[in-house]
């Protein structure tokens, strides 16, 4: 099997070398299949991207929650020792 496969490869050289021009470089067949591939990937990610933004459901304007320096006032206030007070 390896035989065969050698004598066809070693046909197949010549027939390479003429057709190949050194001076010119272009990505092939290849290089546009890779690069469908990109396009259609990013193409499924932004698809999926907005899909996943439209679950989210968030409120326009959060309520505010108490502050800490409010709670502390108001600790004080009603006679209670904070974490690092003594009375």
């Amino acid at each position: 099997m390896n035989a065969t496969f050698g004598t066809a490869a070693a046909q197949l050289v010549p027939l390479a070398v003429k057709d190949l021009d050194e001076n010119k470089v272009t990505p092939g067949l290849l290089g546009f299949v890779i690069f469908a591939l990109i396009g259609l990937s990013l193409w499924w990610l932004m698809k999926n991207m907005n899909k996943q933004f439209k679950k989210i459901d968030f409120e326009d304007q959060p309520q505010q929650a108490e502050q800490p320096s409010e709670s502390l006032e108001a600790s004080a206030a009603s006679g209670a020792e904070g974490p690092g007070r003594k009375g």
